[in-house]
């Protein structure tokens, strides 16, 4: 199952010392060379570059041995465990161990695709709208990144599960005809995409190479959640429920990036209204779904069918009666986590949109005060 995302505070608070992950003047320290794939492009291409190349000479030289070598560099990048049995009019997969490096190569492809991103695209974006402190920059490519990979997978998650019986939220059918083991490729693919995302987050944020934030403590407890749903659910195929999970997740979190972009280029008018669809969007993924996930976990965990209420690796069944608890936990934990920061919006909406008529984050998105940020 999925994942809480990132704070929905950021903004304005006095300048204090320079974080000691990144110095005053906003360049990181050079990384390991272990490292440098996860903060420059031009290494995480070159990683990626090495199996696609690989891959294409052997498609081209196997045939001259024998027709019938399977590319051993496929399962690097494409999926793996395509069930022999499944009908070529709706092809399924199961796990396989070749998922781990499948998520290991996306991990490398997530890091080029956001610093390029940065690079390429937000940066000029930022300069062009007049921001000019480091810091403010690197925070509006960060949340640059962040609306474009959310509303991409708010949108694909919202088309896997319309393949599935679970839509729009039937959360009987999480746990009825389980265990899910035989995928659809769409979504074995979004599950280790995922999967790949937020474990690249994970490093960004424990090494520190991004800026660390006030609630630093809690987005690590968010991302450890996350990975925990992610990986448990994958492992004990429970990715209907895990799917619905994510679509919680991703679609507020589109409003929250595009809401903070609008705060961090001073459209007031703009942010005012953002902020407070945002708010409705988030009160009714992060909220009310999240609830109706948990009270389906509670009360209908036991649609399971009695054969399937066992634990048996070779038959990928594992729902004994203790699962339901491993399964409400981090749920649990997130909704938590959507609490605490619940609570840091409605005292920005009280405080700023209602009294001051502003819509400016409470937890501190960088260092600057932002205010003379951009030109006049």
């Amino acid at each position: 199952m999925p994942h809480p995302s990132p704070s929905p505070l950021g903004s304005n608070t006095p300048e204090r010392a320079p974080s000691p992950v990144t110095p005053r003047g906003g360049h990181h320290p050079r990384p390991s060379p272990y490292l440098r794939w996860a903060v420059q492009p031009s290494s995480a291409f070159k990683l990626l570059a090495v199996p696609l190349v690989l891959y294409a000479n052997w498609y081209i030289l196997a045939p001259l041995l024998s027709s019938d070598i399977p590319n051993p560099f496929a399962p690097v990048f494409l999926l793996a465990g395509h069930v022999s049995t499944s009908s070529k009019d709706d092809p399924r997969y199961a796990k396989s161990w070749w998922d781990l490096v499948f998520i290991a190569y996306y991990i490398v492809f997530w890091s080029f695709v956001r610093q390029s991103l940065s690079v390429r695209v937000f940066k000029p974006l930022a300069r062009y709208f007049g921001l000019k402190k480091p810091a403010k920059v690197e925070r509006f490519c960060e949340q640059g990144y962040a609306l474009v990979y959310f509303a991409a997978f708010g949108a694909w998650g919202y088309h896997v599960m319309t393949q599935l019986p679970t839509y729009w939220y039937r959360t009987d059918t999480f746990w009825i005809d389980y265990p899910h083991w035989d995928m659809k490729p769409e979504l074995k693919r979004y599950y280790l995409m995922q999967s790949a995302y937020w474990c690249q987050q994970l490093i960004v944020l424990v090494l520190g190479l991004e800026k660390p934030r006030k609630d630093y403590h809690e987005l690590v407890a968010h991302h450890a959640v996350t990975l925990w749903l992610v990986g448990w659910s994958y492992l004990v195929n429970l990715t209907f429920i895990g799917n619905a999970v994510f679509m919680s997740m991703d679609i507020p979190d589109m409003f929250l990036a595009a809401s903070k972009i609008l705060n961090y280029i001073q459209w007031d008018t703009a942010k005012m209204y953002a902020f407070v669809l945002f708010i409705g969007v988030w009160t009714y993924f992060r909220h009310y779904l999240n609830l109706v996930i948990l009270w389906s976990v509670w009360h209908e965990y036991d649609l399971i069918p009695e054969s399937s209420r066992r634990w048996v690796w070779s038959e990928g069944v594992y729902m004994l009666p203790w699962m339901k608890y491993q399964v409400f936990a981090p749920l649990l934990l997130l909704q938590l986590l959507n609490v605490f920061w619940y609570y840091l919006m409605m005292r920005i909406l009280w405080s700023r949109a209602i009294v001051t008529r502003t819509a400016d984050d409470d937890r501190s998105d960088d260092e600057d005060d932002g205010n003379d940020d951009k030109t006049n």
